[in-house]
């Protein structure tokens, strides 16, 4: 028999918005996806974090997100964005980048880009088109690359610890489901616990384990919101030793059981 081979997803546009405080999950958890995402934020500001490197973004900022890379972002009342699923990788440099777009004609351009791949990929459009749209904003973002400031470029992602935690975030991406300890992690990576949490609260200021948590965290909730799974099921997907335990965990980073949680849909919206 032989193997089926995995569909990748379509092109695909979501809005990025702010949806009240029981919906923070759907965008600040960190989480990880097979295939790249690119965020354009048109208004507001606030945090995004990826590979475990904090930054700050606003207006008219470019965020790319490669395949298997963690991330989160802090979605504010006045923020507002899209964020674009990528069918592959062709194109797409191997590491994340921020670009802040200072000047209103590749601002103008971007947008021109964006919502002519939203018009295509409406019932109405041609999905031809949007790919052929798709091939021309890899090349604008090719261009901006090259054209930007060098002054602009965050040094902080070449120092030891982005490195590091960089690479914490990798594994943590590929293993999140194996209930391995933030020791077992360290000394994959040749460090003491301690220097771990210490690189991660340079890069994000937070520590080794929030960062796992909160991975474990976002499945829960996927989980949860779009499956039926019976919670003991979930739980010991998660690598949790027990029902109870999970319970205890996700109550303490939500605010309500996994059960309440269930009942309330989680939020509605799919980022």
């Amino acid at each position: 028999m032989s193997m089926m081979t995995p569909v990748p997803p379509a092109l695909a546009l979501a809005t990025i918005s702010y949806a009240g405080p029981a919906s923070r999950w759907r965008t600040e958890a960190m989480r990880s996806h097979a295939h790249g995402r690119l965020i354009h934020i048109t208004k507001g500001q606030g945090r995004v974090t990826v590979a475990g490197l904090t930054n700050g973004y606003g207006p008219n900022n470019l965020i790319y997100v490669p395949p298997h890379t963690m991330y989160g972002i802090e979605v504010g009342p006045t923020v507002f964005g899209q964020m674009l699923t990528l069918p592959d990788a062709d194109g797409w440099p191997d590491s994340p980048f921020h670009l802040r777009l200072l000047d209103v004609v590749p601002q103008k351009e971007l947008v021109t880009l964006i919502e002519a791949i939203e018009k295509e990929l409406q019932p109405q459009g041609d999905l031809r088109a949007a790919n052929c749209h798709l091939g021309l904003l890899t090349i604008f973002v090719e261009r901006q690359l090259r054209q930007r400031d060098p002054a602009t470029v965050d040094a902080r992602r070449n120092s030891a610890a982005a490195k590091l935690i960089a690479r914490y975030t990798t594994m943590i991406a590929q293993d999140f489901q194996s209930d391995r300890s933030v020791a077992s992690y360290a000394a994959a990576l040749g460090v003491t616990p301690t220097h771990l949490t210490r690189s991660c609260r340079k890069t994000c200021n937070r520590s080794a384990l929030s960062l796992l948590n909160d991975r474990i965290h976002f499945e829960a909730c996927v989980l949860l919101r779009d499956t039926a799974k019976p919670i003991q099921e979930i739980a010991q997907t998660l690598g949790f030793q027990s029902p109870a335990y999970f319970t205890r965990s996700f109550q303490e980073k939500a605010g309500q059981t996994p059960s309440e949680f269930r009942r309330a849909k989680g939020g509605t919206a799919r980022i």
